[in-house]
């Protein structure tokens, strides 16, 4: 039997875009012939991992893991929402929290990297993405990973699939858990109004500015205005001063909370499935109107 090179591996690999483990299985089976090796994987496998390596992935979940006192939160794309209830997606995405907090990581080239076998693919976290993409046939992307290892306290919630959340706090695990979820429902931008982004609050002040500017009162009145508006956007962004959600007289803040339960909440990561990816909307009928206005120019 001949033997099989890492470079013909490659070679096979580079050609095909297929998981490192089936290519050397197809080259294996092939007893080293390159062409029958692809055609081999081409039957097993199609053409649907290179095929969908460029379509834009802005569905998918959200997943979560603790190892001990280390946390991982996670966001694996896909291009559909049906593929999101996929039992093989799904259980690659926690496979790749457990292995993202097990082992520390919070790049994904590093997590791509790790050992993982499923569906008879591997060795590798993105041998198996390769692997699934060729058998589900969506293009399947790790975006993100929030990794926590401080030692301190760490309590998560996932709510569905499409929105996750981790604290990391001391005290109390109910109360953070409680936190973790008034932050999948109220969505605050940070821990409190001194770490809300610079470039959040000049964008809430211009607006503000703009619509104070329409009132027609003096410029110091204006200025009064605009800072009131700030403030109250402040207040209305930050975890620590918002109502929490399940504040029995409806004004109670998530400080009050945590204080009455001796609990500090540290930090915090909120994903939401997609943000901030720009989806691509198909325009079936722009497109059939294209279609016959090509026709009728030929």
């Amino acid at each position: 039997m001949a033997a099989i090179t890492a470079s013909m591996v490659a070679e096979l690999r580079a050609r095909t875009d297929a998981p490192m483990m089936e290519c050397k299985k197809a080259l294996t089976e092939a007893e080293g012939d390159l062409a029958r090796a692809e055609e081999i994987l081409r039957v097993k496998l199609g053409n649907k991992a290179g095929k969908a390596a460029s379509r834009v992935t802005a569905e998918g979940v959200v997943a979560s893991a603790v190892v001990g006192t280390t946390g991982a939160l996670l966001e694996v794309n896909c291009e559909t929402d049906f593929v999101t209830k996929n039992d093989a997606f799904l259980a690659f995405a926690n496979a790749c929290a457990q292995v993202a907090a097990a082992n520390a990581v919070s790049e994904v080239e590093a997590l791509a990297g790790l050992p993982l076998s499923q569906e008879g693919f591997g060795p590798t976290v993105e041998d198996v993405r390769r692997g699934l993409i060729g058998k589900i046939g969506e293009n399947m992307t790790l975006r993100r990973i929030k990794l926590y290892n401080s030692g301190a306290q760490l309590a998560s919630y996932l709510h569905g699939t499409r929105i996750g959340v981790m604290v990391e706090f001391d005290g109390n695990e109910v109360a953070a858990k409680d936190v973790a979820m008034h932050v999948a429902a109220m969505k605050p931008a940070a821990l409190s109004a001194a770490e809300v982004s610079a470039d959040l609050v000049e964008k809430e002040r211009k607006i503000a500015a703009e619509k104070a500017a329409e009132s027609g009162k003096p410029a110091d009145i204006v200025a009064k205005m605009v800072d009131g508006a700030v403030q109250k956007y402040l207040k209305e962004v930050s975890l620590l001063d918002q109502v929490f959600v399940k504040a029995a007289d409806g004004k109670q803040t998530v400080a009050a909370m945590l204080k009455d339960k001796a609990t500090t909440v540290k930090s915090f990561t909120l994903y939401v499935v997609g943000e901030g990816i720009e989806k691509k909307v198909d325009d079936f009928a722009a497109e059939v109107a294209a279609q016959v206005a090509a026709a009728k120019g030929q």
